[in-house]
C-alpha cells in the first residue's frame, strides 16, 4: 500500500522539485537584472564624473604648465606652490575638505545634500587635483621638444601663437599620450572615491548590495565594469599613439 502511494505521488514530488527549480532561477535571473540596472546607474555617475573631469582638468593644467614656467617669478612660484600642495595630498582629504569645509566655515552647504551636489563636489575636487598632474605632464611635453625647433619658427617670421600651435603642440601631444593615458586610466578608478561622500556611483552601487542582501557577487561584478571602461580607453590611446607615429 505504502509502495502505491509513493508511485502516485512520485509525479507530484517531481513536479514541485522542477517547480522550485525554475522559480529558483527565476529569482536568480531577476537579481542579476537587479544588480545590473543598479551598476548601470552607478556607471553613468562615474562616467559624468569622468568626462566632466577631462574637460575642465585638461585646459586648466595647460594654463597651470604656462603659470609654472612664467619668468613672472611671484606667479611662477604661486603656481608651482599649489601644485606641490595638491600632488603632496591625497586625492579624498582634498575631496573631503571640498565638500564638507564651506558647510563648516561658511555656515551653510553650498554643494546641497542632494547627488547633484555631491556630484558637483567630487568634478570640483577631482579637476584641482587631476589639473595639477596634468600640467606636470603638459609642462615635460613642453620643454621636451627641442628649442631649436622654436628658434626655426622665429626665423621663418612665425609668431610665438603659430609657433605653439604648429610647431610645439603637435609634437607635445605626442610625447604626452603615454603619461596621460597613465592618469586618465587612474582617474577611472580614482571616480570610487566618491562614495566617501555618498555619491552613487559605479563602487557604490555594487557595495550597497553586499549591505542589503548579504551577497559579494555583485562587487566581482563591478570590477568587470571597470574592465570594460578601461579596455575601452587602452584601445583608443592605443589608436592614437599610432596615428601620432609619423613625428618619428
Amino acid at each position: 500500500m505504502n509502495e502505491m502511494i509513493r508511485c502516485i505521488l512520485h509525479p507530484f514530488s517531481l513536479m514541485r522539485q522542477l517547480l522550485h527549480c525554475r522559480l529558483y532561477v527565476q529569482g536568480e535571473i531577476f537579481m542579476f537584472a537587479t544588480v545590473t540596472l543598479e551598476l548601470a546607474n552607478g556607471l553613468w555617475t562615474t562616467f559624468q564624473i569622468f568626462i566632466f573631469t577631462l574637460i575642465f582638468a585638461i585646459p586648466l593644467g595647460l594654463i597651470l604648465a604656462f603659470g609654472s614656467m612664467s619668468k613672472f617669478k611671484p606667479l611662477k612660484y604661486l603656481v608651482q606652490t599649489i601644485i606641490w600642495v595638491i600632488r603632496g595630498t591625497p586625492l579624498m582629504l582634498q575631496l573631503i575638505i571640498i565638500f564638507y569645509g564651506p558647510g563648516m566655515w561658511l555656515g551653510h552647504n553650498i554643494w546641497s545634500g542632494n547627488e547633484a551636489g555631491r556630484i558637483t563636489a567630487t568634478v570640483v575636487s577631482f579637476v584641482i587635483n587631476y589639473a595639477c598632474y596634468f600640467s606636470v605632464i603638459f609642462r615635460g611635453g613642453i620643454e621636451g621638444v627641442p628649442i631649436g625647433q622654436r628658434e626655426a619658427g622665429q626665423v621663418l617670421g612665425m609668431t610665438k601663437r603659430q609657433i605653439f600651435f604648429k610647431v610645439t603642440l603637435l609634437q607635445m601631444i605626442k610625447r604626452i599620450v603615454p603619461p596621460m593615458s597613465n592618469e586618465i586610466i587612474t582617474l577611472v578608478k580614482d571616480t570610487s572615491l566618491a562614495r566617501i561622500i555618498a555619491a552613487y556611483e559605479l563602487t557604490f552601487a555594487g557595495f550597497s548590495f553586499m549591505k542589503s542582501a548579504g551577497i559579494t557577487w555583485p562587487l566581482f561584478y563591478t570590477g568587470v565594469f571597470y574592465l570594460i571602461f578601461v579596455g575601452i580607453l587602452t584601445l583608443l590611446f592605443n589608436y592614437l599613439e599610432k596615428k601620432l607615429d609619423y613625428f618619428k
